[in-house]
Parts: structure tokens; sequence; C-alpha cells
């Protein structure tokens, strides 16, 4: 997200571009609040301990028409210039944080009383800890086993809510190693408090060893093609399939139409609702048959089977 600015004199040190941007976002901010409030303030009191009620003042005193309107002008405009500005800056990073990069490294987060766990598409699994390479944008696509959860992350100065039923994104590019922490931010049971971990930055060369030594027998999507095959999946969606269902070969990234007429992107959320409510979102020209499999696979296991549905290819039906 651009280049490291200077850090300001407030907060942690800034692991990331947008970090270092967010905390003079918030300095400016609170500089701002200070030039407003610490004139109007010495001017109540000011105004009060001339013009009490017992004093001698001159109360007589008028300002020309053509004078109040400057002054008034000049209080209304030039506050609203400046927070406008920071509006402008505000929105400009929001845009920035909202907007992950393509190829983007993807790690699966889910939420649960009380650990996070995190999935690597080589399969690689940690529990309250997430290993990332240094400089190179890291996508978290998270969901929540049970409860709102919120996954913040200090150093990198983001944090998004981690909701059962759907997928929340964040995206970060780390410019430093070392090891910082990772908490929960929404209150969410009894061991709320203990529900935190550590982000482990690492060098390109660190990562991969040790992505090869984490221990696992497949990827996220083999293990996902697995998951199709136990749930009978391919007895609708598959090659010899008689059914008249969708081709999921090349889906994921796409526009897809709807039955009720809507125009969506087929990213993780989508598909993880048509699995969960098939109803609601029907692909047009397909008859309402595909189970509902809400309370039947795992958050785990859909994850894996999006990523088998991410990988295949288009026009494929395995």
């Amino acid at each position: 997200m651009g280049a490291i600015l200077p850090t300001p004199p407030i907060g942690l040190t800034p692991l990331s571009a947008y970090a270092a941007e967010y905390d003079w976002l918030f300095f400016g901010m609170c500089l701002l609040s200070l030039c407003f409030m610490v004139p109007i303030a010495v001017a109540i009191v000011y105004f009060a301990v001339k013009y009490h009620k017992d004093s001698k003042a001159d109360r007589s005193e008028r300002i020309s028409r053509r004078s109040r309107l400057i002054l008034e002008s000049s209080w209304a405009g030039i506050p609203f210039l400046l927070t406008l500005g920071v509006f402008v800056w505000a929105g400009k990073m929001y845009v920035e944080w909202a907007t992950p990069p393509k190829g983007a490294l993807e790690i699966a987060v889910i939420g649960k009383q009380w650990m996070w766990k995190f999935q690597h598409p080589g399969g690689q699994r940690e529990i309250n800890t997430l290993h990332v390479p240094v400089g190179r944008p890291v996508k978290l696509v998270m969901t929540s086993q049970d409860v709102i959860h919120s996954l913040f992350l200090p150093a990198l100065r983001i944090k998004m809510d981690v909701i059962p039923g759907r997928y929340t994104h964040l995206w970060f590019t780390a410019t430093k190693t070392g090891t910082f922490r990772l908490e929960c931010a929404e209150y969410c049971g009894t061991d709320h408090s203990r529900m935190g971990g550590s982000l482990i930055v690492m060098t390109s060369a660190d990562y991969q060893s040790w992505l090869a030594h984490a221990g696992t027998a497949i990827s996220l999507a083999a293990a996902g093609a697995e998951v199709y095959r136990k749930n009978g999946c391919s007895g609708c969606h598959g090659a010899n399939s008689t059914v008249h269902a969708p081709t999921l070969g090349g889906l994921f990234g796409t526009m897809v139409r709807t039955a009720d007429g809507r125009e969506v992107l087929a990213d993780e959320g989508y598909i993880r609702d048509c699995i969960t409510l098939p109803d609601k979102n029907r692909v047009a020209g397909f008859p309402p048959i595909m189970p509902d499999f809400s309370g039947t696979i795992s958050e785990a296991d859909l994850i894996k089977l999006i990523a088998y549905i991410r990988s295949l290819p288009p026009g494929a039906r395995p």
C-alpha cells in the first residue's frame, strides 16, 4: 500500500505501509481536534470572564455586515474543508484496505471459543499462531464456528469481525520480520481474554522452509476433493450425472445470474451460501433440487470444499 511513511510520535511501531499511514491519519485527526478545541475553550473562558453578569464591559460594539459575513464564512468554511480533507484521506485508505491485490497468499481463518485456527493453501494448519512471508500480500478469509469474534492485529492497525455463517476478509503486506500479537477484539465469552496468539513474519526462504516442515499430507484443495466425494456432490455435478446441475469448473471469480434475477460474484461467500442456502442462491435455468447442507458440513470442511471448487479448471465436471 505505497511507501513506508516515517513513524508518527504515537502508537506501536507500524508493520506495514498502511499501518504507518493510519498512524499519521490518527495523529492528524488528534492535532486537528486540538486546533479546534483549544481556541474555542480559550474563547469561552475569555468571554465568560469579560462579559459576566456584573461586569462593566462595553456591549455596544457592533461589526459591519461584511465583516460578520467574512467571519461566519471563515469559521464554517475552514473547518469544513479541513474535515473534508480528512474524509478523502480516510476514504482512500479504506478503498485500499478493502481491495486485496490479485495473487495474494490466501489463508483460511476459523474463530471458535476460544482459539484461532489457520489453514494454509498447502494444507498446513496451526492454532493461535500465523506464519506469513515478509513483503508478500496476504489475504485472510475468515469465518466463525460459534459466536462473533474479531481478529485484531495491532502492529498492522487492522481489525475485522469474524461472523458465523459468512466470510469476511482482511489483507496486509508485512514489511519487517518478527513476532507480533494477534487478539480477539470482540467479547466472545468466558475466556475471551485468552483468545490471542502470535503473528510470525518470516523471510520468504524461512517461510518456504516452515511450510515444508509443517507436516501435512495433502493440500487444502485435495482435502476438499475428499469432502466433495464424501458428500456425494458428484452425483449431480459430476461428468456422468444425469441431473441438470451447474458446472463447477471455472465457476470461482465469475458473475452468476440467480433465479431471482440478481448478478452475483462467485466468491467464497457465494459458494458457501450455495451449499448452505441453496434456495436463496439458485442459478437461473436450473431446478431447485440442491439439498441444504447447513449443519451437515463443518466450517473446516466448507473451507476445503471451496478450495477444491476454486481449483477446478473451466469446464471441468469432476
